[in-house]
């Protein structure tokens, strides 16, 4: 590793699964190892697990660039207010989604499970949140993963936002009773979510709900290494500069 490489502060919402836990870990190991020599991986969390990204980062030695990259797929309250009140003047990348990457997971995703165009009702089941742009951010996925798998996307969420998963599911089966559900996770990592998600859709009536993007286990999908690098890049060649450190970032968008 080089003499002061810049730091990627990669910060997950934590979650109190270990499959959950390994799987996340198991991202930020992927990502140190495609990062170049010049890039340092540290591992953070913004809720249930620790370290929290505030003790990471208000421990960085004052020489050290970092940029801050969520782990999450939307911005939503943790990136919009947890982060920005946290981060002591540190850049902040932008969430993970909505992204052409995550896009074509999904599809893989969904071929997959054995998804048939024209055969398959099709619902993207995502965790909820209180903050218009995320759900804007999901709606924007799901009307990118219509278009990759031409047939409707309808999203859906398991808290915080409507239409729930249950309803939506349920809309779709008795709508057309011949053509079988799928629901698609926009979850990242397993744990409480994923397994709400898979009771509330086959409860509801669907076929199949995925596996979240992470997997269970396994090699860690090459888009999401690729996304947390991106948003990386993306944010050093806007926000930093020579000389810059994580406590002198540039002003404004950062």
């Amino acid at each position: 590793m080089t003499e002061n490489p810049l730091i990627l502060v990669a910060v997950s919402h934590g979650t109190a699964d270990p499959v959950g836990q390994a799987r996340i870990a198991a991202l930020a190991r992927a990502v140190g190892r495609q990062a170049t020599s010049a890039v340092e991986v540290l591992l953070t969390h913004v809720d249930v697990q620790t370290p929290h990204v505030g003790q990471v980062l208000a421990g960085l030695p004052a020489d050290r660039s970092a940029v801050v990259v969520p782990v999450l797929l939307s911005g939503g309250y943790h990136v919009k207010v947890d982060l920005r009140e946290t981060v002591q003047g540190t850049p902040v990348a932008r969430a993970l989604g909505p992204d052409e990457l995550i896009v074509d997971l999904l599809a893989r995703r969904a071929v997959d499970a054995g998804f048939v165009r024209g055969h398959h009702q099709v619902v993207l089941g995502a965790a909820g949140s209180t903050d218009a742009g995320a759900v804007a951010d999901c709606r924007a996925v799901a009307y990118r993963l219509a278009e990759r798998l031409g047939t409707p996307v309808a999203e859906a969420y398991l808290s915080a936002a409507h239409p729930r998963v249950a309803a939506a599911v349920g809309t779709l089966c008795a709508r057309d009773p011949r053509r079988p559900v799928l629901v698609l996770s926009y979850l990242l990592a397993p744990g409480y979510f994923q397994s709400l998600l898979v009771s509330e859709a086959s409860t509801a009536g669907a076929e199949t709900t995925t596996i979240p993007l992470l997997g269970q286990a396994g090699p860690v999908p090459q888009e999401l290494v690729d996304l947390v690098l991106r948003r990386f890049r993306d944010t050093v060649d806007t926000c930093l500069t020579p000389g810059t450190t994580a406590r002198r970032p540039i002003a404004s968008p950062c």
